[in-house]
């Protein structure tokens, strides 16, 4: 007996309608089965189960063969192009039902004849059967030929619309004409080199030029139900450049415990940074930017952190395979984010994000389908301002929660850039921290009282990783989730020359 079918102690079948099942009573109205097989067929296979009732009872078929028969002809008849689904008959409690298994098509977009090809597309969201409208039409079009919407040339773009100056910061190397062609960001057309969507998410300026849903939207909304929104930013720019953006909005409105330790004072968020910083790469990398005027959405409420990501789940995928395996909607665009060291690895984002969770004591995270976006949420402690006060915690207020640097502080060596932005780096304090025993770069910034973020890690941590100061625990892997930074008998050296030379 397969578990989909099995029955609970009172007799009724077990397992609830989701994205990849439904149970239907009968035939008697085939317009539903049918958009269902067609769903099913468009979105990640399923299975359609006739003769169990809605509370699922098992009530079967009358006349099994004949209703194989029919539903055999109906879909023969109605649905194009044409699709072949294994049909079987199973007895459970001596009653037959009729079993209809439906792959995923790699003759996608099916639809339903009676409709044009245009209106009669369906998909499954979550448990829920719904038609499809036409940018989703033409990303199940693109999708079964091997085509991403990130590879289609921007006509209207030229390269001067891309920024190779910041596209060079980001991945710490020059770029040159050869590189965006050959990481597909640009294309040859004729004798032009032309842009991709991936080349204007990479690297233009402004996206939204040319692709009006590549922005960001973050919010910090109050109240029980989140409708006070209490402050909000708009980020606009190359899409790399928006992680760091959006978590610094989020720490903006974050409470912050002192932790006092050997080295320094040192803040702890509260909110679990790692994992939501995760889920806002994945947000970006997977958002689907055809998507017209639908901004990737992060919201900061009393009780969780909500993130909205463009379009659905892409053909073949589940909420629950998303924790095995990863399909990426944009390749190219997420390669870039990987040689920004903005991605440490590919396919093992979401199930990081539940382990790092799990690891902070906090409630699983919530991963599902809304109307036309994939949407994570992680649960926080209450961030409710009067609650946070009664505990002694002191709200944010808007302003910009920034590090604790006492520039008088004998720990601290910096210097200044020619244009005033801070270029130097926290060298004793980190280095104290890490002589203490395998560290994160996190502890190692936060010892600082700077903010996790790639831009403090590469402005900071890398050059006393150059310098042989500080040490990977994985060198040959980098990016590994496993890093650690220890410090060097150089290092060791280097403090006791300093500690020698203040005495």
């Amino acid at each position: 007996m397969t578990d989909y079918l099995a029955l609970s102690t009172d007799g009724v079948v077990a397992t609830p309608d989701g994205k990849t099942l439904e149970f239907k009573r009968d035939l008697s109205s085939p317009d539903s089965p049918l958009r269902t097989i067609v769903a099913f067929a468009n979105s990640a296979g399923g299975r359609l189960v006739v003769g169990v009732a809605d509370d699922g009872t098992v009530v079967g078929v009358d006349d099994p063969l004949a209703e194989e028969e029919r539903i055999a002809n109906l879909i023969d008849d109605r649905i194009s192009p044409q699709l072949v689904p294994a049909i079987d008959l199973v007895t459970l409690r001596g009653k037959t039902v009729l079993i209809v298994d439906v792959p995923l098509s790699t003759r996608r977009p099916h639809y339903i004849t009676r409709q044009d090809p245009g209106a009669g597309v369906y998909v499954r969201l979550g448990s829920t059967t719904r038609q499809a409208d036409s940018a989703l039409v033409a990303e199940l079009e693109r999708n079964a030929c091997g085509i991403a919407f990130e590879d289609l040339p921007e006509p209207r773009a030229a390269l001067k619309d891309l920024d190779l100056e910041v596209l060079s910061k980001l991945r710490g190397r020059n770029t040159s004409v050869a590189d965006l062609l050959a990481r597909g960001l640009a294309v040859k057309q004729g004798d032009q080199i032309v842009p991709t969507n991936a080349g204007i998410l990479a690297a233009c300026p402004d996206p939204t030029r040319f692709l009006p849903s590549a922005w960001v939207q973050c919010g910090r909304l109050r109240g029980p139900h989140g409708t006070d929104i209490f402050d909000q930013t708009e980020i606009h720019g190359p899409m790399p450049q928006a992680v760091d953006h959006a978590v610094e909005f989020l720490l903006k409105h974050a409470y912050k415990t002192a932790v006092f330790g050997q080295v320094r004072r040192r803040d702890i968020y509260s909110i679990p940074i790692e994992p939501i910083r995760e889920v806002i790469v994945n947000a970006l990398v997977h958002a689907s930017y055809a998507e017209r005027g639908t901004p990737i959405r992060i919201g900061f409420y009393d009780d969780r952190i909500q993130v909205d990501s463009p379009g659905l789940l892409l053909p073949g995928m589940t909420i629950d395979t998303m924790r095995r395996v990863s399909r990426l909607r944009n390749p190219a665009l997420a390669r870039i984010f990987r040689e920004a060291g903005i991605m440490e690895q590919w396919g093992t984002g979401v199930q990081r994000v539940f382990e790092q969770v799990a690891e902070a004591g906090l409630p699983e995270p919530v991963i599902e389908e809304v109307q036309d976006r994939v949407r994570v949420t992680i649960y926080i402690p209450n961030h409710d301002p009067q609650q946070a006060t009664a505990h002694g915690a002191r709200e944010p207020e808007g302003e910009a929660q920034k590090p604790a640097e006492d520039h008088n502080h004998p720990e601290h060596t910096y210097t200044h850039s020619n244009d005033g932005r801070y270029d130097g780096r926290y060298d004793v304090v980190m280095m104290r921290a890490a002589a203490h025993g395998p560290v994160h770069r996190n502890a190692l910034l936060e010892a600082a009282g700077l903010k996790p973020l790639s831009q403090n890690y590469t402005r900071h941590v890398v050059p006393l990783v150059n310098r042989g100061l500080l040490a990977m625990t994985v060198p040959d892997k980098p990016r590994s989730k496993a890093q650690r930074y220890i410090l060097t008998d150089e290092g060791r050296a280097y403090l006791r020359h300093l500690t020698e030379g203040s005495e």
